[in-house]
């Protein structure tokens, strides 16, 4: 690890304590992980502490983990969690921050659109495509799909072909939605598929 890391890490433990857990260094880059209850308290001393003073957040996402983690509704590991990326300008260093919801039928975090208002579009996006709700956030609504969407189309139970589709009714002259008329089709490649596919016969 780097000296450049190492201080990083020195710094996360000093000033956020028993919060979070013990920072994780990979692949050049630190993670530290909080709980949901603990979510804001954390962010806004990442922010404002003069030792770690992480002034943009540059990126957050949603992320189910439900089939890495092995999840399966296990009471013991959480599906739903947000990861932001965070730099210092003052400090020249990067973090990584994940939280999980702590109730996977409705995971709600709080929102750190007050302490970074970059966060806006993004909390908006894992809400679209996840359905994280962030609890004070005033303009939650999809960004990507539209407002009659059905479901989240990033979760990994949702279906590839997705539960309904719309379109244009002349009659009504109005856009409708109906049952997905697409019929399932083999998606496998022939390379997989075909045991000699791509073999050259020798005669």
């Amino acid at each position: 690890m780097s000296a450049k890391l190492e201080k990083l890490c020195q710094n996360l433990r000093a000033v956020l304590g028993d919060r979070t857990g013990e920072p994780v260094v990979a692949c050049g880059e630190v993670t530290v992980e909080v709980s949901a209850e603990h979510y804001l308290e954390v962010a806004a001393l990442l922010r404002d502490h003069p030792d770690l003073r992480f002034e943009q957040l540059i990126d957050l996402c949603g992320v189910d983990y439900s089939t890495y983690t092995g999840w399966e509704g296990k009471p013991n590991l959480r599906r739903f969690a947000v990861v932001s990326h965070l730099t210092s300008v003052t400090h020249n260093w990067r973090l990584r921050l994940r939280t999980f919801a702590s109730d996977d039928e409705f995971p709600v975090l709080p929102s750190i659109n007050d302490l970074w208002n970059s966060a806006n579009w993004y909390e908006r996006e894992a809400f679209d495509l996840y359905g994280i709700h962030f609890d004070g956030h005033t303009d939650l609504r999809r960004i990507l799909t539209d407002y009659g969407f059905v479901g989240h189309p990033f979760r990994k139970d949702f279906p590839i072909s997705g539960y309904v589709e719309m379109r244009y009714d002349p009659e009504q002259k109005r856009v409708i939605y109906q049952p997905v008329t697409i019929e399932p089709r083999e998606v496998t490649p022939r390379i997989v598929r075909e045991e000699q596919y791509g073999k050259v016969g020798r005669g």
